[in-house]
């Protein structure tokens, strides 16, 4: 049995934090697939056994048993002593982008692509204001990284690992990413990291909706 079990499905872009972590660190994990599209977070049992938020990525080391993206890739860095800060100060600046990420960066690009190339909603009011909040959010990150290689100087740190979550799947959902020319560069340069892999190249999609 591998020392890490990862409850997620490939679709979930903070499930791929936490897989891209665990490839980048070189540990021995699995995945346990989760039937997301057919309601499996949302049962009774999954709550019970799994996670009571009904939410994935979760983590399994042990008896140990750990949500949220951020807890686990912060939980990795510092069991495994990769890709954290090397002082007070950079630790504190991952922790500022690590909540940037999951308040203004990942929460409106995950919903937006959710809505826009998973549920096909088509354009609606609420599509049209989070492309204005994501690309706001996708502003910032482009003018940071005019002049650093990754987001805290010139090393990956978690805080890449995070922020990088839902920019590697391939679905359009309406974002010209010709705007971006430093995002696309620094996603070059993780993908450049030794172990790196794409999303359903690392994780299993989970099974399609019944009926």
């Amino acid at each position: 049995m591998s020392a890490y079990q990862l409850h997620g499905f490939a679709e979930s872009g903070n499930t791929y934090k936490a897989a891209l972590m665990l490839q980048l660190c070189g540990c021995d994990w699995t995945q346990a697939n989760v039937d997301f599209f057919n309601g499996e977070t949302r049962s009774s049992a999954y709550r019970a056994d799994v996670n009571a938020m009904g939410e994935v990525p979760v983590l399994v080391h042990g008896d140990r048993k750990l949500a949220q993206s951020g807890a686990i890739l912060s939980w990795l860095a510092q069991k495994t002593g990769k890709f954290g800060g090397q002082t007070d100060d950079e630790r504190l600046d991952i922790l500022s982008w690590l909540l940037f990420d999951n308040h203004k960066f990942t929460s409106y690009l995950a919903t937006l692509r959710f809505l826009v190339a998973l549920a096909k909603t088509g354009p609606t009011p609420v599509t049209e204001f989070l492309t204005q909040r994501a690309t706001a959010a996708l502003a910032i990150v482009e003018k940071h990284l005019e002049e650093r290689k990754f987001i805290i100087g010139q090393q990956p740190t978690i805080a890449d690992i995070s922020m990088c979550g839902y920019l590697f799947h391939p679905e359009a959902y309406g974002i010209d990413w010709s705007h971006y020319p430093n995002i696309r560069q620094w996603l070059e340069r993780i993908a450049a990291i030794p172990g790196w892999k794409a999303p359903y190249d690392l994780l299993a999609k989970a099974p399609a909706k019944r009926g």
